[in-house]
This record gives structure tokens, sequence and C-alpha cells, in this order.
């Protein structure tokens, strides 16, 4: 089964995010803010693609307040997570925020909160996916 990880703070989001990934997509669905579990997950090859929140506001790593640019950042500068599709979550779509955030975070994909067409969101995660084998 197909899995993505939602590294979200929001428990709402993260929980629509979850049920429609699951229900419309068919897809298997991990969530977490905790900086460590996102590395951990991603460097054992749990997950073939990362929903990432851009604001994480309780996200700490080494003693650090990071967010899920850094993150972000973090993941596509490690040889052993760089090829993991991570698609940036914001709230804050402001013009010029998609080029911004994209430019200083490496990520695959943008997409701004709230959610509206649940399809097309499925379809957009389901394009970046990597084809299965």
């Amino acid at each position: 089964m197909r899995t993505v990880l939602i590294v979200e703070d929001d428990l709402i989001n993260a929980r629509v995010f979850s049920k429609i990934l699951t229900k419309r997509g068919g897809l298997e669905v991990k969530h977490t803010e905790n900086v460590e579990e996102v590395l951990k997950i991603a460097q054992a090859g749990e997950v073939e693609l990362i929903l990432m929140d851009v604001s994480l506001s309780r996200s700490v790593y080494e003693g650090k307040s990071v967010d899920g640019i850094k993150i972000t950042q973090m993941l596509k500068s490690d040889p052993n997570t760089a090829h993991l599709p991570i698609i940036l979550v914001t709230a804050h779509a402001m013009q010029g925020d998609r080029e911004n955030f994209l430019n200083q975070s490496g990520a695959n994909g943008y997409i701004s909160k709230p959610v509206v067409d649940h399809q097309e969101f499925v379809d957009y995660i389901l394009a970046l996916l990597p084809s299965q084998e």
C-alpha cells in the first residue's frame, strides 16, 4: 500500500487530509509533527510522499524551533531522503508565496489551505507519487 506522511500541527487539518487520502485516494496515511519522527520515518523508507505544513508552530529540532521549510530543506539535503516528493501545505497563500516557499525549501509541490476540491487534491498527490514498480 502506498503511504503518505502528513506533517501537520493542526489535528483537524490532519484528520481531513487523512480522510480524503484514504477514502478518495486509497492511500495509507501516517501523521506526526515530531521532527525526529519525520526524519526517522523518511529515512526508513516508510512513506512515498510527505505533505508538509509550512508553519508547524510547535515543532522543535535539537532545541530550536523549526518550520516545514526547514524540515523540507533537511530532508532534501540528505541523500537518503532527497528523492522523496514533498508537498508544502499552507494557509499563507499570498501572491509570490508559492514560488518563494518552493525555492527556499526545494519541495516538489505546493497546496494552499483550505483544500476545497478534494478530488483535485488527491489527483495532485497521486501524480507526484513515484510510480509503483
